[in-house]
């Protein structure tokens, strides 16, 4: 990824990326977020483990993020992007559609 790209990227999750890496770290060990989203052959969802790999991103220098770290960063802000997109219509604070967007670092009610 080229230097604009990588300083795009930055930008878009950070603004879309609302949540603390403690915060997020907290978020995961609940129940609620183990059972969101769709879950693969060893039980845990692709968002529960985007949560884990985002932590870590935010956790590291951003000199020290590499192309993978970027892609994944990517891979965040088009799925927030596109389940923001999706919201229901009422109370969405115990939803399972707040609850997957937690997963990914965007907490829709910050």
């Amino acid at each position: 990824m080229d230097e604009a790209g990588r300083r795009e990227t930055w930008e878009e999750f950070g603004e879309l990326v609302n949540m603390k890496p403690a915060e997020l770290e907290k978020w995961l060990a609940t129940d609620e977020s183990r059972d969101a989203g769709e879950h693969k052959d060893d039980g845990e969802s692709t968002g529960h483990a985007s949560g884990r790999r985002i932590v870590e991103i935010l956790r590291a220098g951003k000199g020290d993020l590499s192309d993978d770290d970027y892609r994944h960063m990517r891979k965040v802000v088009g799925y927030v992007r596109r389940h923001l997109a999706q919201r229901p219509q009422g109370d969405v604070r115990e939803s399972r559609w707040r609850y997957s967007l937690m997963n990914w670092g965007h907490d829709p009610l910050a």
